[in-house]
């Protein structure tokens, strides 16, 4: 009896005692398990970096093998620039004694020159001159003889701008374009209202699509047209009151280099006088000297360019009077601003014959000086003032 309550209570016991031995092997086990992942992780780890460091240093000797194999090429290029360079100047020589030879050989053959060919060049000649008249109307008889006097009307904004009268309406509102980069336009009533000290508060504020560039925009019978800031040579039309862009173009030529070296952010100056719409610009081919361009106002179509002998190198600004180009020169650094090439497309002023101008009793620079045909008045804006210039003329001879 006893043996058998022993049985019964020792079966208990060991069945206990062989499930706690079976958890500590399994837990065994799972320690064993981690502890190999854990070294193959490390293991790992320990390659990835030594991987990185391979990898850096691979990419450092890379790095000294191209900056050395760079410093090679700019030796290489050097050297090849020298050789072109010296290829040219041989090339130029050559060509010299080729145009010499030419022209030797050319002295010595007797050409003769067919009369009828001359003649037919003298009358298209003719024609061309006979159709400039009629599109410039050549009543215009004028030219400009001194600058009599000047007033300053205002002095607000900053350095650079442009004010004006619209010679193509019959209302007294004046217009201020301030600073060389904008899209808004002043527009004032009359003259008084724009002397007044809080002028901007009673003035029009009218918002453009696109900001302009430079200072060469003009007003002319309702419409503003500008250079548009960033594009090359694209002439907008705005119309004022609609407030909304009627048309636009592109001008040949124009936009790669400045108008006037002492204004450089004018690459295009529109300019209006008895016969409407001009741009002026400079172009590399033409040597820096200005081209003129005839524009129809109303279809923005170009009617005629002419590549003037005025150098826009020390110019600083130009007005269009009575179909001649008048340009502006002035020192770097500022002093007093004189008229000193003069172009008529129409070769009625011998350009030779006329003296410097210079502006009076001012020293200084103008960033834009704009003719106003129907006062005949020069609207200038010289450093952060608005001026006006009056004018002497004289017929042409």
């Amino acid at each position: 009896m006893v043996v058998l309550q022993l049985r019964f209570l020792l079966v208990p016991f060991l069945t206990s005692v062989m499930g706690a031995a079976q958890y500590m092997m399994q837990d065994a086990a799972l320690m064993n398990y981690i502890d190999r992942r854990f070294l193959s992780l490390e293991k790992r780890l320990e390659k990835c970096n030594q991987d990185i460091l391979d990898y850096v240093e691979e990419f450092r000797d890379f790095s000294k093998m191209v900056l050395s194999r760079l410093a090679g090429l700019n030796n290489h290029k050097a050297e090849v620039k020298s050789e072109v360079e010296n290829l040219l100047t041989r090339i130029e020589r050559a060509q010299r004694d080729i145009d010499y030879f030419g022209s030797v050989t050319d002295s010595n053959t007797c050409t003769e020159v067919h009369e009828d060919l001359v003649k037919q060049q003298l009358f298209e000649e003719a024609e061309e001159k006979k159709k400039l008249k009629l599109m410039l109307n050549a009543s215009c008889d004028h030219m400009l003889a001194g600058i009599k006097s000047l007033k300053v009307v205002k002095k607000t904004g900053d350095k650079h701008g442009s004010w004006m009268k619209d010679p193509g309406k019959k209302h007294t509102k004046i217009y201020l374009l301030n600073g060389s980069v904008n899209n808004v336009i002043f527009e004032f009533a009359n003259i008084m209202t724009f002397m007044e000290s809080n002028h901007t508060l009673k003035a029009r504020r009218v918002t453009l699509p696109f900001p302009w560039e430079g200072t060469g925009h003009i007003i002319y019978q309702g419409f503003l047209f500008y250079h548009r800031y960033g594009s090359l040579n694209e002439i907008i039309k705005f119309n004022i009151q609609k407030r909304n862009i009627t048309d636009q173009m592109l001008l040949p030529g124009a936009g790669r280099i400045p108008a006037y070296q002492l204004s450089p952010s004018t690459k295009i100056d529109l300019a209006v006088d008895e016969q409407g719409l001009w741009a002026i610009h400079a172009e590399p081919e033409t040597g820096g000297n200005i081209v003129i361009t005839k524009i129809n106002h109303i279809t923005m179509a170009v009617e005629h360019t002419w590549d003037t002998s005025c150098n826009s190198k020390d110019a600083e600004a130009a007005f269009m009077a009575c179909n001649t180009l008048y340009v502006v020169y002035n020192l770097p650094s500022g002093g007093i601003s004189r008229v000193q090439c003069v172009y008529d497309v129409l070769d009625a002023v011998n350009t030779y014959e006329i003296p410097v101008l210079h502006f009076p009793k001012r020293q200084g620079s103008h960033s834009t000086i704009h003719y106003n045909p129907k006062e005949k008045q020069l609207f200038a804006w010289g450093d952060g003032s608005q001026i006006i210039y009056k004018l002497h003329t004289k017929q042409k001879v």
